[in-house]
C-alpha cells in the first residue's frame, strides 16, 4: 500500500524552503505574489494563502502592508517568544527528499501538544552545525530533535552538546546518534537494512552484486557492514572494487562513474546494485541506460528509503522502507514527554527494516 503524500500546502511550504536553503531567494527579497505561485504549481490560491500563513508564523516570511510578502530572517537567527514553548529541529538538509515527512509528523505532534517549531539546517556540514547550536542555545528553546552532521566522522562539536546538558535542554537524536553522546535517539537498523537488501538479490539468484554507500555518516557505514555480512553468511565471494564507498560531496560524480566502469566489464560484470539511499538508486538507473542496459533485465537494483523518488521513476524501485512521518511523530512525542518530566530519557528505539518488491529486481535463476 503507497503512503498517503503530505497536502498540497505542506508540499509547498518545502519547496518554498529549499529556495531559502539554496539561496534563490535571500532575507529582504520579495517573495512572488500568490497569484503568481498558484499559476506556477497548478494550486489555488487558498492553498498558497494557507503556505504563506505557515512559513510567516514559522519566520521565514514577513508581511507588508501596501508592500507584499518578503523573505524575513531565518528562524534561527531570530528572536524566539518565551511564552511559547519551542522545540528545534537540526538536520542536514531542511530540503532533503525524506526530511519533510519527518517535519510533517513532528509537526502535527508539536501544535497538538502547544508547541512552536523551529527549523535549521547545516547543509551537511560541521561548521554551519556549530553556528546553528550556538544560534539555538542563545534562545529560550524547549528541546531539541537533532540529525547529526557527518557522524562518521567524529564530534568537533562536542562542547555545544555538554553545553545542552548543562543547561537542562533536553535534547535526542534521530537516523543516528554521535558515538560518545549518551542521549536518547532512535534511528533504523541500517545494518540489518543492508543486509536485507543485498540477501534479497543473493535469493534472487545474483552472484555479483556492486554496492554503493556513502561513508561520511553512519547510516552508509552501517548498511554496508550489512552488505559485507550477507555475502559473507550466503559464502558468496565479494570482489574489493565491487564495494564503492564516496562521501558528500563526490555524490554526483563518482559513484555514477565507477557504476559506468564496473558495466563495461567484460567479466565479473556485476547483475545488480544495492544502493545507499533512492536519491543514488535513480543516479544509478541513468548509468545503466547510459550504458545502454535495461533494469531489470540485465541489471537489477535495490534503493534505500522509499522515497518519493522511489514510484516516481519508469521502473519502480524495490527499496528499503525509512519510517519517515512516524519518526518524526514519535521523536517529538518523546521530547516532549522528556520535557514534561513523564520521562526523564527514553530507551533508544530502533526500526525495524522492511523490503518493498517493486520492478527494478527479478531473479536471474
Amino acid at each position: 500500500m503507497e503512503k498517503k503524500q503530505p497536502p498540497k500546502y505542506m508540499q509547498l511550504k518545502h519547496e518554498i524552503l529549499t529556495w531559502f536553503d539554496e539561496g534563490r531567494l535571500k532575507r529582504g527579497d520579495q517573495m512572488p505574489s500568490e497569484n503568481e505561485i498558484a499559476e506556477q504549481f497548478q494550486l489555488s490560491r487558498q492553498t498558497v494563502r494557507q503556505t504563506f500563513g505557515e512559513l510567516e508564523k514559522d519566520g521565514w516570511l514577513e508581511r507588508i502592508q501596501g508592500k507584499g510578502t518578503f523573505v524575513s530572517a531565518p528562524q534561527q537567527h531570530r528572536s524566539v517568544n518565551p511564552e511559547v514553548p519551542t522545540i528545534g529541529i537540526l538536520t542536514t538538509y531542511i530540503s532533503d527528499y525524506i526530511f519533510p515527512h519527518i517535519v510533517q509528523g513532528a509537526e502535527a505532534v508539536l501544535r497538538n501538544r502547544g508547541y512552536r517549531l523551529v527549523l535549521s539546517s547545516t547543509d551537511n556540514d560541521k561548521e554551519r552545525e556549530r553556528e546553528n547550536l550556538q544560534a539555538l542555545l542563545s534562545q529560550p528553546l524547549s528541546g531539541l530533535i537533532i540529525e547529526p552532521t557527518r557522524s562518521a566522522e567524529g564530534n568537533p562539536n562536542l562542547s555545544y552538546y555538554l553545553s545542552l546538558d548543562l543547561e537542562h535542554i533536553p535534547f535526542l537524536m534521530i537516523n543516528e546518534r554521535y558515538a560518545e553522546m549518551d542521549c536518547p535517539y532512535m534511528k533504523m537498523d541500517d545494518e540489518a537494512g543492508g543486509f536485507m537488501a543485498t540477501e534479497h538479490l543473493i535469493q534472487q539468484g545474483h552472484r555479483h552484486i556492486a554496492g554503493f554507500f556513502k561513508m561520511d555518516d553512519l547510516q552508509g557505514v552501517n548498511r554496508l557492514k550489512g552488505f559485507i555480512r550477507a555475502h559473507r553468511e550466503y559464502d558468496m565471494p565479494l570482489q574489493p572494487d565491487s564495494v564503492i564507498h564516496y562521501k558528500t560531496e563526490e555524490k554526483q560524480t563518482k559513484p555514477f562513474e565507477m557504476a559506468l566502469s564496473l558495466l563495461s566489464r567484460e567479466v565479473n560484470r556485476p547483475t545488480a546494485f544495492v544502493s545507499y539511499n533512492d536519491e543514488l538508486a535513480v543516479r544509478l538507473l541513468e548509468a545503466i541506460r547510459q550504458a545502454d542496459m535495461n533494469v531489470p533485465e540485465d541489471v537489477s537494483v535495490v534503493g534505500f528509503d522509499d522515497s518519493f523518488l522511489a514510484t516516481a521513476t519508469e521502473t519502480k524501485l524495490t527499496t528499503v522502507v525509512h519510517p519517515k512521518n512516524e519518526m518524526g511523530k514519535r521523536a517529538a512525542e518523546q521530547l516532549i514527554d522528556m520535557i514534561e518530566g513523564n520521562i526523564k530519557q527514553p530507551e533508544p528505539y530502533i526500526y525495524k527494516p522492511e523490503l518493498i518488491i517493486r520492478e527494478s529486481t527479478r531473479s536471474i535463476e
